[in-house]
């Protein structure tokens, strides 16, 4: 029987932020047609293969 893959786990992270920044933030990512958590993604990429924000 072969081995399969392990699913790859997620990590939820917690944070405060202010309700107007975080909405301007969500509105921003609308108005250009992406969803808050791509661009996350985007970023945490970028900090992997470059180690800056």
């Amino acid at each position: 029987m072969a081995a399969s893959l392990k699913a790859a786990k997620k990590m939820k992270i917690d944070y405060n932020i202010d309700r107007e920044i975080y909405d301007n933030f969500v509105k921003a990512c609308t108005r250009k047609g992406f969803t808050p958590n791509v661009i996350i993604e985007r970023l945490m990429k970028k900090f992997n293969d470059t180690e800056q924000v």
